[in-house]
Formats: C-alpha cells, sequence, structure tokens
C-alpha cells in the first residue's frame, strides 16, 4: 500500500472513529428541557428519514404535543392531543383518536403519507395543529438520522 493510500485509509477510520464518539443515542433525547416543567420523551423513528416524539409540560396544568419531523426537508408537525389546565379552554386528551390518524397515515405509502395531509386529518380532533420547516436538526433526527442533517444547524445536547 502507498503511503498516499495508507494516509487515506487512516484518516477514513479517524473520521469514523470522531464520529461515533459523537453518535447520538434515541435513549439521549429523552430528557427535561424546561427545569422540571416540560422535556421530550419517546422518540421513535418511522422509517424513510422520519421520526416522532411526545413534548409534555406539567406546571400547574399538563399538555401533550406530538411532533413529527422529516429529517432531511426540515419539514415538521407539531400538534397537541391533549390539556388541562393550560388555558381557559375546557380540558381534553384525544392522542389515542390522533395516533390512529398518524398509524393509518404511516402504513400506507409514505408518498401519499405527506405531512400537509395528516395535518389536515388531526386537525379534526388535535388542537394546535401546524406545519413548519426547522433550521435546527432535532434530536431524534441526530440519533436515528444523522446523514439527513444537510444545512441544518446540528442538533447538540446542553452542556457539551
Amino acid at each position: 500500500m502507498t503511503r498516499w493510500a495508507s494516509y487515506h485509509v487512516l484518516s477514513a477510520i479517524a473520521v469514523f472513529t470522531a464520529s461515533s464518539a459523537f453518535a447520538m443515542t434515541a435513549s439521549e433525547c429523552t430528557r427535561t428541557t424546561h427545569v422540571s416543567h416540560g422535556g421530550e420523551a419517546d422518540h421513535v423513528d418511522l422509517g424513510e428519514g422520519r421520526v416522532m416524539w411526545r413534548d409534555w409540560w406539567s406546571q400547574e396544568g399538563s399538555a401533550t404535543d406530538i411532533v413529527i419531523a422529516d429529517c432531511q426537508s426540515g419539514d415538521v408537525l407539531q400538534f397537541r392531543t391533549a390539556e388541562e389546565n393550560m388555558n381557559k379552554r375546557p380540558p381534553f386528551d384525544r392522542t389515542e383518536d390522533a395516533m390512529a390518524i398518524v398509524a393509518q397515515h404511516e402504513t400506507g405509502a409514505r408518498v401519499f403519507a405527506t405531512l400537509g395531509r395528516m395535518s389536515d386529518d388531526l386537525k379534526k380532533v388535535a388542537r394546535d395543529v401546524s406545519v413548519e420547516v426547522w433550521a435546527l436538526e432535532p434530536c431524534a433526527c441526530a440519533a436515528f438520522y444523522p446523514g439527513l442533517r444537510g444545512d441544518k444547524e446540528a442538533f447538540r445536547l446542553e452542556g457539551l
């Protein structure tokens, strides 16, 4: 092996080792994000570059939001499935109905299971349904699909 070829092999090993040392895991994404009042949990790989997790809040009132992200495009669907004592709206819990809609879309062909179509169906049962584009890579994408980051700002756990 030439010296030049050896250099390339060693460089590739160094890059692989460095990237492996900093690889995220889904369990690291389960964390408190708002000093004992809120956080992220239940991170799931939905396949084909799409992830889902639950945002929770619990201070005087409680809320559960579900977030589905396309890791390559940065498109993010967010919707509230449950809340109690969060504001003047009556309490509700439609988590089961909302997750049934997500499951219905996710079991079909991805070409038809767009976040926009899911959003339209979720508006019938969930609250605060929105689709936006994030410039920051979500933790679940860093854990499950780090190669799809593209131009998005890389996710970093606080304190790292």
